[in-house]
């Protein structure tokens, strides 16, 4: 039996005027158990559908760095019956469109299909999910591609001062590690090392699914069990919580470039934790907020020491950090550098005003229903909902949330929050001024640069 449950949510829509959109999200269960967020839209004749597995890269096991990474590049390569050539040329046939990708906490799945050509489109995305052939061929030509990425990634300052901040934040947890691996672990791996890490990454009991679309509960039920049902019902225990490992100061890894980029981070908060929308808000005005933040105005428009800076909460599923990146002239990193911890203890000590603040949620709630444009964006919304463990009804209660920070709860956020003290530069260059006053670090050349 097919339960659902339905909600029916109201969007603003619009950049004039009030034109309003009623989207019924209806959670649907299938026979087989599996569940997933439906919003039925039958205006034209085709469905989207996106799918999350819990897990991604962080899944790989620490001898076999870049398993589940190269995995999933090999998901359209050939599956069942038909070798690479043969599966792309039945999904051109169908106009349907099938995009794999692996992050830290996820794997995703996004499908776009007719309704005239679903079932067969279903069918040969079941094909690449639970059948894939990881044919020798295919493999080396994938394997070749990684690789090709990871040495450019080695002559890439901005990959190197991110693969360095992780690496030192993290440690020996997941986060830590390359999600791509490295040209050493990419180049050891075998079959059989994908075959385990596709057993592992794709399982019934860590997937969620949004869909937007031509296609009613009872359909998707169906489609539900056919498309996922042969699938493993779990897989190895997920990682566990990690603090954010860096404490404040600067690093500086010596590398020949005319410009210099730094990472720059300090602890965050949960998605969850009571201060998060006051913390976003906050984020917005210190970095977030593009020309309009505060360290946009200082760095670029008052001193132009940058092209651009931008900050961001970080919520992963197991670490929560403050982040912000920025790229300078060598002879001007350490004037960036300064401006930016200045502004972060200033907004500690005095807070932001009441016209940053209204300005902040009046974008913030204004660019919100803006994301709703179109089936694919729908279902990515309904299903990243799904994996942060929101409620369906957050659709409409999000901006109510936004409206609802006051002033006096944002500056008492940037006063317990916001730590100067903390904050860690990672910096990739030859930046003038700043080696004193560095612990200089060393990127493992063998592991990074060993690409070239």
């Amino acid at each position: 039996m097919i339960r659902i449950l339905s909600l029916t949510l109201v969007l603003c829509a619009g950049l004039t005027g009030m034109a309003r959109a009623a989207i019924e999200i209806e959670e649907v269960t299938s026979p087989g158990g599996i569940t997933a967020w439906l919003v039925e839209d039958h205006t034209i004749p085709f469905t989207a559908l996106e799918i999350r597995f819990d897990g991604g890269t962080s899944l790989d096991d620490p001898d076999r760095l870049g398993a589940v990474n190269l995995m999933t590049g090999l998901l359209e390569e050939g599956a069942g019956e038909m070798d690479a050539r043969a599966f792309q040329a039945a999904r051109e046939d169908l106009a349907a469109s099938f995009s794999f990708d692996v992050g830290a906490d996820t794997l995703r799945v996004s499908a776009r299909m007719l309704t005239e050509n679903r079932e067969e489109a279903v069918a040969l995305l079941r094909k690449a999910l639970v059948t894939p052939r990881f044919d020798p061929v295919a493999v080396e030509r994938v394997r070749g591609q990684v690789q090709s990425i990871l040495a450019q990634d080695a002559q890439n300052p901005r990959r190197l001062a991110g693969r360095a901040f992780y690496e030192a934040a993290f440690g020996d947890h997941p986060y830590g590690r390359p999600d791509n691996g490295t040209p050493d672990s990419v180049a050891r791996l075998t079959r059989a090392d994908l075959v385990t890490a596709h057993k592992a990454a794709l399982t019934r009991d860590g997937v969620h699914v949004g869909a937007v679309g031509d296609i009613t509960p009872e359909a998707l039920g169906a489609l539900l069990d056919d498309l996922l049902g042969g699938l493993p019902q779990s897989g190895p225990d997920l990682p566990g919580h990690v603090d954010f490992g860096l404490p404040g100061g600067v690093e500086v890894i010596d590398y020949p470039s005319p410009q210099s980029v730094a990472l720059f981070g300090q602890p965050g908060l949960k998605r969850d934790d009571e201060d998060f929308f006051a913390a976003y808000v906050l984020n917005h005005i210190l970095g977030g907020g593009g020309f309009e933040s505060r360290l946009m105005t200082e760095l670029r428009e008052k001193r132009g020491l940058t092209y651009g800076v931008s900050t961001d909460l970080v919520p992963l599923e197991n670490a929560e950090f403050w982040i912000g990146s920025v790229a300078s002239a060598n002879d001007r990193m350490a004037a960036a550098i300064e401006v930016i911890g200045d502004e972060w203890a200033r907004i500690a000590q005095e807070g932001v005003t009441q016209a940053e603040l209204d300005a902040a949620k009046t974008f913030l709630t204004g660019e919100y229903p803006l994301r709703f444009d179109g089936n694919g964006p729908i279902a990515d919304i309904l299903v990243g909902m799904q994996v942060t463990g929101l409620p369906k009804s957050y659709v409409t209660e999000r901006n109510a949330f936004i409206e609802a920070v006051t002033l006096d709860e944002v500056n008492r956020v940037a006063a317990e929050r916001v730590d100067p003290e903390a904050l860690h530069f990672m910096v990739v260059g030859r930046p003038e001024g700043l080696e004193a006053a560095s612990a200089p670090r060393v990127v493992l050349p063998e592991v990074v640069l060993g690409a070239q």
